[in-house]
């Protein structure tokens, strides 16, 4: 007897499982088109190498086996062959699985032709509420061509802090694809939004002061704005999936590795006879550690630049993707902790531990 089983939203997440539809065995599974979704547009996916992400590599735009962390007085380069840095099109992940998912049986409908009890189970991976004082990601990116070769290609620059940092921790994301053609991201962590021109500004600047290049032809502009920390379910009535289902890692913003992994392992339960649920994919542990470096960047985000460089020049290439694709050994997380400015931290954690006693103590009251 079929299984049938609705998605809400037709993402990452939605299509990621439905992909994989038939190693769910007896499963229908029905993706669900939200009615005023915003347009998406596209973006580009950064990812380490990972064996639940084996088809994303295959079809990724460019590969760098190194990668840096910048910042006005040092550098940190990492490199790995074994688990190297790939960037993909959103579009080219989600073209593909929409083609393998059909081919697979999958429906996909608008949410005006649903019927809720149609289904026996339905997962919503429409987007978490982000509580109002989150720290946000946000970010401008421009992809641009330059007449002159300016770029290392065989380097990703993950984050470089020679930028203004007057508005929170800021960074410039460059991805280069050629000597002359790369994608150059101003990403800011706050709890404001900035204006449009403070991020193409900060890239021009950026570019003349460290590339020397002042004039350049733009192929292609994204932009989004990614909530961190703990979030809210869009439906507490529904089970999430994906960032709805806390897939997101609360500090860095990093989700696509997550979302494989979440399904990875429902797949392998449900295989096993278990129902099909989607878990956290994040251990306590790296969620607790992931609360005390936002609260440090939230509050003193003068102490970022260092916080990422001293974790750049404390870890192996290995260790560094391990840690931040939750897959860390104690050993890693100690090393991690053990680099970080201790004052900050310090600081962070108290201020934690005082709000929640304040909040505790206004239930209690």
């Amino acid at each position: 007897m079929s299984h049938d089983i609705a998605i809400l939203g037709d993402g990452c997440a939605a299509l990621s499982l439905a992909r994989r539809s038939k190693e769910l065995n007896d499963c229908q599974i029905t993706i669900v088109r939200p009615t005023n979704a915003p347009q998406a547009k596209d973006h580009v996916w950064g990812f380490w190498s990972d064996p639940v992400l084996t088809n994303a590599t295959n079809i990724a735009r460019k590969t760098w086996q190194k990668w840096a962390i910048i910042t006005p007085d040092e550098c940190a380069v990492l490199s790995s062959s074994t688990r190297p840095y790939n960037a993909i099109k959103r579009s080219d992940w989600l073209n593909d699985s929409i083609e393998i998912a059909r081919s697979s049986g999958v429906k996909i409908i608008d949410e005006a032709e649903m019927h809720h009890e149609d289904y026996s189970q339905i997962f919503d991976t429409r987007p978490p509420i982000c509580p109002e004082g989150n720290v946000l990601q946000h970010f401008l990116g421009l992809e641009i061509k330059t007449k002159q070769p300016v770029f290392d290609p065989e380097i990703a620059i993950l984050m470089d802090f020679r930028v203004d940092q007057s508005k929170g921790m800021h960074f410039v994301y460059l991805l280069p694809y050629s000597e002359t053609e790369a994608l150059v991201e101003s990403t800011i962590f706050s709890t404001k939004i900035a204006n449009e021109e403070f991020y193409k500004n900060s890239i021009t600047d950026y570019l003349k002061a460290c590339f020397k290049v002042s004039s350049y032809e733009i192929t292609h502009q994204e932009k989004g704005v990614i909530p961190l920390g703990k979030l809210a379910p869009h439906d507490p009535n529904i089970p999430g999936l994906g960032a709805n289902g806390g897939a997101t890692r609360p500090a860095s913003g990093y989700a696509f590795v997550f979302i494989q992994q979440q399904i990875n392992d429902a797949i392998e339960r449900s295989v096993k006879g278990k129902e099909l649920i989607f878990k956290n994919p994040h251990k306590k542990l790296d969620l607790w550690m992931d609360s005390v470096l936002l609260t440090v960047l939230k509050n003193w985000p003068e102490h970022g630049p260092n916080m990422f460089l001293r974790m750049g020049k404390s870890l192996t290439g290995d260790q560094f993707v391990r840690f931040l694709s939750g897959q860390a050994s104690w050993w890693i997380r100690a090393k991690v902790v053990l680099a970080m400015p201790k004052i900050p931290f310090l600081k962070a954690i108290t201020k934690r531990v005082f709000s929640r006693k304040k909040s505790t103590n206004a239930v209690v009251a």
